[in-house]
């Protein structure tokens, strides 16, 4: 989607989230707290490096979402953009997440 600066917006709305996951390449496995999530994707940050270069098919596992799989769309000081194939059952897992698990974030207090 273009918004007229020539800059590509996202297609579907992202919720803020407080889930952890275990973020899953060749033989590494690494434990990550996602950040946000939407149906096509999730931004998580990550405990300690991944080695994964963008295009590279990752696995994602955690007791609230589930297995979810996708490509790496950016990586970033510790952080990790992960588009969800769209042959999979990430959007009714992501669903279902939202349905029974997800309880809206409220930014906490700063003192």
């Amino acid at each position: 989607m273009n918004n007229g600066l020539k800059m590509e917006t996202r297609k579907t709305q992202r919720k803020a989230t407080r889930v952890m996951a275990k973020v899953k390449y060749g033989l590494q496995e690494i434990q990550g707290r996602v950040l946000n999530l939407s149906t096509n994707g999730v931004a998580l940050e990550l405990a300690s490096p991944l080695h994964a270069g963008i295009g590279s098919q990752i696995k994602l596992y955690g007791d609230d979402i589930g297995h979810l799989e996708g490509l790496v769309r950016w990586c970033h000081r510790g952080r990790l953009g992960i588009q969800f194939n769209p042959n999979s059952n990430a959007r009714a897992q992501v669903g279902s997440y939202f349905r029974f698990f997800h309880k809206d974030v409220r930014p906490t207090s700063l003192r």
